[in-house]
């Protein structure tokens, strides 16, 4: 099993000579730590100045990472993709926003998405981050247990309305819900809110899906506590599991703050770790259903045997995997060619909206080791295998 990742040509079958080319590019230019500061730099400066940049990023960046600026330009990859056995979650990535005409158009937006994604088997999930729907330190402030003004009680109380809006939506709609994880000081309020929203909707089995980063090394724990309320409540769990994305960040101000990081303390901790929390979800499958989030060849060889080993069908609808789009193609389609459930993220919206998300894209590719030098092998494989070298 150990060569199933190999096959560049299940991997990359929906690639043409050109964007094979342009993948290979782009992968160079991320393996380059000082070029992708740069980069970063110069291209936040032209979006500020307003300059016309938006044709040369999304003809790169943009298209290899992001679907389209709305979803109606994704659907032509979504059902390309849907052919070759790869379904897609439409990740509408406007990050940063702070007002709540914004969080109600992204709670409209998501509303919508549920609706474009009812009956479509290629799209099988939806997903919104918690702070597109309220802003951080409101959340950040519930956390911590401080007491709210009159003003930040009814602000919160919209939070909480579009939170059950989506979650009633989805319910209704029978279209599985994820909601992403973020930074841990602001993740307390939104894990409280998501497990009521689970007491809500997830009676028969999973709509609502809570994320845990199991690069934390309190995560395992936090799934065993909630395992024993939806035991006691009668309702079922619904996890994306994923090892985090927010690491520096986190290790920074616990430095500065001085108090414990949450991270693992190594990079096998947060596999162990990662593993380990698959392996208590398969072991309590009666009651929940995983979204194994990873590009991590390792852990997806575990979770493929271990469904083998137990006699669980590589279609039950209650474990799917997960990479992102642009990403991991040979995990994704060499899975889905075995006939196992696999979903791309894939990220939309307008160019300079997205941006936050395509530069968070390209700085977690150069600070994880060795997955972008596994991205260039595989594209210089396929290269090599078309003769277009």
């Amino acid at each position: 099993m150990k060569k199933y990742f190999e096959n560049t040509e299940i991997a990359f079958r929906l690639k043409t000579n050109t964007e094979l080319e342009r993948a290979y590019f782009l992968f160079k230019m991320i393996a380059n730590e000082p070029l992708v500061r740069i980069g970063t730099a110069v291209t936040n400066f032209c979006i500020k100045a307003h300059l016309p940049v938006d044709g040369l990023i999304r003809a790169t960046v943009f298209d290899h990472f992001c679907g389209g600026i709305n979803e109606e330009d994704c659907l032509w990859k979504v059902e390309k993709m849907h052919e070759a056995g790869v379904n897609c979650i439409l990740d509408y990535s406007v990050e940063g926003k702070e007002e709540e005409k914004y969080f109600d158009h992204a709670c409209e937006k998501i509303l919508k998405l549920i609706s474009f994604s009812e009956n479509n088997k290629a799209l099988p999930y939806s997903v919104f981050k918690p702070t597109g729907f309220g802003r951080f330190a409101l959340y950040q402030k519930i956390g911590e247990g401080k007491t709210l003004t009159a003003a930040e009680q009814d602000e919160w109380n919209r939070v909480v309305e579009r939170f059950d809006k989506v979650c009633k939506k989805a319910y209704e709609a029978d279209v599985p819900l994820l909601v992403d994880a973020e930074e841990s000081w602001m993740q307390d309020a939104a894990d409280d809110l998501i497990e009521e929203m689970m007491r809500r909707y997830n009676k028969e089995k999973a709509i609502v899906y809570n994320t845990l980063q199991m690069y934390r090394w309190d995560r395992l724990d936090y799934l065993k506590s909630l395992h024993e309320k939806a035991k006691s409540d009668g309702f079922h769990i619904g996890m994306k599991v994923v090892r985090g994305a927010y690491m520096e960040k986190e290790n920074e101000r616990a430095n500065e703050n001085s108090y414990k990081t949450p991270i693992c303390e190594s990079k096998k901790a947060t596999d162990d770790n990662y593993n380990a929390g698959i392996v208590y979800m398969l072991d309590h499958l009666d009651c929940m259903s995983i979204f194994a989030g990873t590009h991590n060849e390792e852990s997806s060889y575990m979770l493929m045997e271990l469904m083998n080993e137990r006699g669980i069908d590589p279609a039950d609808k209650r474990i799917y995997f997960g990479q992102l789009y642009g990403m991991s193609d040979h995990i994704s389609y060499n899975l889905a060619n075995d006939g196992y459930n696999v979903a791309k993220y894939m990220p939309f919206g307008p160019v300079k909206d997205v941006m936050p998300y395509l530069i968070r894209r390209a700085e977690e590719n150069t600070s994880v080791s060795g997955q972008t030098s596994r991205e260039l092998n595989l594209l210089k494989a396929e290269r090599h295998r078309r003769k277009i070298l």
